[in-house]
């Protein structure tokens, strides 16, 4: 009689992964990470389905204020959790739309995206691709959300990426270039990635010698890469590493303005700071914030707090600057 399946990985008990390949999943509606809600009423929101063959919803967001002549930008939001975890469900993710709504006087597009390990990436990045497709595809004939999007103006997109997220939003600056031409009428005029979820086979400064956060450490970070990647590939892999051995070579690539940010006591911080200041030592318009004393995750989980606020003010900053 063999022996009964055990957990060959194990995230904080959200997922459980069995060495007979068996994975469990605790459900969304019993995840609330212990963030209560914060809706001051200032935005309305609602649910569509923009994947029909992967049954993935996005959620909505927009000021009440808003009117059909108000053209607001649309702030493309990808969510974080490794690739692994997350949801526009979640309580973190949702206040932290709510109040890019309010503090940007923006129509926020949330989509949730397929999870790993269930769904090892690109899946993450496809789906990224297919939400903004559908937005293209609410800017040409404006009818399934007509009276929801009637207020947006779909040629000044923002993309925003958290952790994870941000990694997606990466590649699709690298995949759309500059003015996104693929997704007309929609344009994308810059991308902001708040922590960017990167990796390498070589351990940075930050993460071998930084301590460990609450939730993140390093035995974490390298398990949602072992889980996220395709079966057997490492932390150099295009996916996980934009300047990899086998990434492309991003001085060839045109890309709209990035705003990079940081928190400064986070352990991937000298990971997303190298990737910011390559960028820019190849001529590419990109601008790097850190936030001392931060760490991962400091917006999301707090959108409210005087740093996030600070945050806010520097997002503003960008999308005007990049009319």
């Amino acid at each position: 009689m063999g022996s009964l399946p055990r957990v060959v990985e194990d995230c904080h008990g959200f997922i459980q992964v069995y060495s007979d390949g068996f994975i469990f999943r605790l459900d969304d509606n019993l995840i609330n990470l212990n963030i209560a809600l914060q809706d001051d009423g200032s935005v309305i929101w609602q649910d569509s389905v923009f994947d029909n063959r992967h049954g993935l919803s996005l959620r909505l967001y927009k000021p009440v204020s808003a009117t059909a002549t108000s053209k607001l930008p649309i702030v493309y939001f990808l969510h974080g959790g490794g690739f692994c975890l997350g949801s526009r469900t979640w309580h973190n993710c949702h206040n932290g739309c709510l109040r890019l709504s309010a503090a940007l006087q923006a129509v926020v597009v949330a989509p949730d995206y397929r999870l790993a390990p269930e769904h090892r990436l690109p899946a993450a990045i496809d789906d990224s691709v297919t939400g903004l497709e559908w937005l293209r595809d609410q800017a040409k004939c404006k009818s399934l959300d007509k009276s929801f999007l009637d207020c947006a103006d779909f040629d000044r997109v923002f993309v925003l990426g958290d952790s994870s997220g941000g990694n997606v939003a990466h590649h699709l600056a690298v995949r759309f270039g500059p003015g996104s031409i693929e997704l007309s009428p929609v344009r994308v005029r810059g991308y902001v990635l708040l922590a960017p979820f990167f990796g390498g086979t070589e351990r940075t400064k930050s993460e071998a010698e930084g301590e460990p956060e609450p939730i993140l450490n390093l035995e974490t970070l390298d398990r949602f890469w072992r889980l996220a990647l395709p079966v057997g590939k490492k932390a150099d892999h295009p996916f996980a590493n934009p300047f990899g051995p086998a990434s492309p070579n991003l001085e060839l690539v045109q890309l709209d303005p990035i705003l990079v940010m940081a928190g400064g006591r986070e352990l991937m911080k000298d990971r997303i700071k190298d990737y910011a200041m390559r960028l820019k030592g190849l001529g590419k318009s990109v601008d790097y914030v850190e936030f001392a004393g931060k760490q991962h995750g400091f917006f999301t989980n707090d959108p409210y707090s005087d740093v996030s606020n600070q945050l806010l003010q520097l997002i503003t900053k960008f999308m005007h600057k990049t009319k």
